[in-house]
């Protein structure tokens, strides 16, 4: 267990049996397919945040337990249809729900999800939370649009690249960290705070996930390096390649990009190797994660602000 996993473990296993309990359905596929998803593990950023920032905040109540549990079947549901958007079949290390079971339950069972969400969230009866996650549902809908439109467009700017990421990943990472300030009662300049301190941690993970596409080992990643290559995804390593390497590098990615290959998928990573699209990319999430601890200056000192300080900086440690 991480560190900053540590300080929430007795928060974490309320949480886990919470996300168990509210599985329940009269349909077994759907309790199936769920408890196959939570057994997956993974590392529930998401939640974690939620019950980090209440706790930094002050916050001595349990509502943030359903909270957590809330923004993680957001992100479970996400997952189960980002994974049939994209086609995959492994997902930290196992078949994904869509591979065992296919798309169809897939689908309807991320929509059981999304529909719990929202029933805990009325339950919870705080229209700032309903308000701040029913924007952020709409705006990662939109962000998968973004991104299904961008593969194979080797087009796409770094700009319309960021954009999509922080819609995809940022946005709940934000919702988790502001709708916990919501819930601990914060002034508005330290909501707006933790909401930025989430952005630009989401920015962080998903800038690194796209490096480790490139660099990352298959096994730890649970998924295949070049996975994106092979979506016609244009991420920001491919894109500073096309931008600042040769011709000759920029015309090989932009043909993998276009045809959705991952064929040469060796010379290529020698291409963002080469030109330091890596670096740069790596360099963008050092930076993001400055900016991420840069606004918990306001929480008073303690294992929980700690943890969000650790938290920042595993996004950009990590290798998986």
């Amino acid at each position: 267990m991480l560190s900053f996993h540590r300080v929430a473990a007795e928060d974490f296993t309320a949480v886990n049996q919470r996300i168990l309990l509210q599985l329940h359905s009269d349909v077994p596929l759907v309790e199936n397919i769920g408890h196959y998803l939570v057994e997956a593990g993974g590392k529930r950023l998401r939640p974690l945040l939620v019950l980090l920032c209440a706790r930094a905040c002050g916050y001595r109540g349990d509502r943030h337990i359903d909270l957590a549990t809330i923004i993680e079947f957001i992100h479970t549901a996400t997952l189960l249809h980002d994974d049939v958007v994209d086609v995959s079949e492994r997902r930290r290390g196992r078949l994904t729900a869509n591979a065992k079971w296919g798309n169809a339950p897939a689908v309807l069972v991320g929509d059981f999800l999304y529909s719990r969400a929202f029933q805990m969230m009325v339950a919870l009866d705080d229209m700032d939370i309903m308000a701040v996650l029913s924007n952020t549902t709409n705006t990662i809908a939109e962000g998968e649009v973004q991104q299904l439109v961008n593969a194979g467009n080797p087009g796409v700017s770094e700009a319309n690249y960021l954009t999509v990421i922080h819609k995809k990943t940022g946005a709940l990472f934000e919702a988790a960290c502001e709708t916990a300030a919501v819930l601990s009662g914060c002034a508005t300049e330290e909501r707006n705070a933790l909401k930025l301190y989430g952005r630009h941690l989401g920015l962080a993970f998903q800038l690194v996930d796209d490096a480790l596409d490139y660099r990352g080992d298959p096994e730890e990643l649970g998924k295949n390096v070049g996975d994106d290559l092979a979506e016609g995804k244009p991420t920001l390593p491919l894109i500073y390649t096309m931008a600042r390497g040769s011709a000759a590098q920029a015309a090989l990615v932009r043909d993998a990009i276009e045809r959705r290959s991952a064929d040469r998928l060796s010379e290529i990573v020698a291409a963002i190797d080469a030109c330091g699209a890596l670096d740069y990319t790596l360099e963008q999430a050092r930076n993001a994660v400055d900016q991420a601890r840069n606004q918990l200056g306001f929480l008073p000192p303690g294992d929980h602000k700690t943890a969000l300080q650790q938290l920042a900086s595993f996004a950009v440690e990590r290798s998986v």
